[in-house]
């Protein structure tokens, strides 16, 4: 057995493939109440406020016991491999009820096993981390508690689960990073700065994925949309770890690409090789930067061709942070406006 909260609430039977799905909101409520604090005692005061908030009918303790009579009849028989004839899942106690896994699971529990597995590969193993992470997220079926997360338990759950899952994928792109996999994450990393436009560190993982890619003008790109977002919704201009990442990609110093790449050992041959895809080396460019060349092999037409580069690049950030005090002036401007009534 198994109660699913990764999404609808449900509950699965592994011995005959069947999903059971409680009808109705207040019975999906409460289940999803009784999982997320499976083994503890839930008062029946708080499963009626869960269940009817400020409004609660009449005989709300009666319409409770209603409600926990009809999700009885939904549960199985007995647990799977528990030696039992007989499993009782919900029971009664004095001051409430208590949901009794046994040996049964649930998928945020899983999801939370399989996380901290692969948390834990990633400096070792980074691809076998990756999978396992995506085998992790592989459990959502929707957002956490979908249908029930009106109440204060299942919505506090909700949220602390919604969190755990983009922390997850934030993990999951940063090993996929270290494994190599720059060019393949792009499209999901675009999706989450669109799904989620105010969390940071989705730009920045996207804007390092695109320059190992060699796209450092599509880089740049993302954190003036960033930043524009930001300024716009908020009034704050972007963190400090995501303006030392977008002046990292400026000057193109990767610091973790380089650690990155040594560790790997590739062979020599590829030695001078831009760990972010064809081009020149780290070396070549921050001599560039500096005025220099180590080397009279890369030719004085690739280190003009660099340095204009260099040139326009830090023209664009220049224009952008005009365009940041502009923005700033205009908001300062229309609060001062607002302030005074106009």
């Amino acid at each position: 057995m198994e109660f699913r909260i990764l999404g609808p609430v449900q509950i699965y039977d592994e011995r005959s493939n069947v999903r059971i799905v409680p009808t109705g909101a207040k019975q999906r409520a409460l289940l999803g109440a009784l999982v997320v604090k499976a083994g503890q005692v839930v008062s029946a005061d708080r499963l009626v406020d869960e269940l009817w908030g400020e409004h609660p009918p009449a005989n709300a303790a009666n319409a409770l016991q209603a409600h926990v009579a009809r999700l009885r009849r939904l549960l199985p028989v007995s647990a799977p491999g528990s030696g039992e004839a007989h499993h009782e899942w919900l029971v009664t106690r004095p001051l409430g009820y208590v949901l009794r896994l046994g040996r049964s699971r649930t998928d945020a529990e899983r999801f939370r096993l399989l996380t901290a597995e692969g948390s834990a590969l990633a400096a070792t193993d980074p691809a076998r981390s990756a999978d396992v992470l995506r085998e992790a997220l592989a459990l959502w079926r929707g957002p956490a508690l979908e249908g029930s997360e009106h109440g204060t338990i299942c919505s506090a759950e909700a949220s602390l689960l919604e969190e755990g899952r983009l922390v997850t994928l934030e993990t999951l792109f940063e090993v996929c990073l270290r494994a190599g996999r720059f060019g393949e994450i792009t499209g999901e990393l675009e999706e989450l700065t669109i799904r989620h436009p105010l969390r940071e560190r989705f730009y920045e993982l996207l804007m390092t994925a695109l320059y190992r890619s060699g796209r450092q003008a599509e880089a740049l790109g993302v954190y003036d949309r960033a930043r524009r977002r930001l300024v716009y919704d908020l009034g704050l201009e972007p963190g400090p770890v995501l303006r030392g990442r977008m002046e990292a990609i400026l000057h193109h110093h990767d610091p973790d690409a380089v650690r990155e790449a040594r560790s790997a050992a590739e062979p020599a041959a590829d030695a001078g090789r831009s760990p972010w895809g064809s081009g020149p080396g780290l070396d070549v460019l921050d001599a560039v930067d500096a005025g220099g060349l180590p080397g009279a092999d890369a030719g004085e037409a690739g280190v003009r061709l660099l340095r204009e580069e260099i040139v326009r690049l830090r023209r664009h950030v220049e224009r952008l942070s005009r365009e940041q005090r502009e923005l700033v002036s205009r908001f300062d401007r229309l609060t001062t406006a607002r302030a005074a009534g106009l």
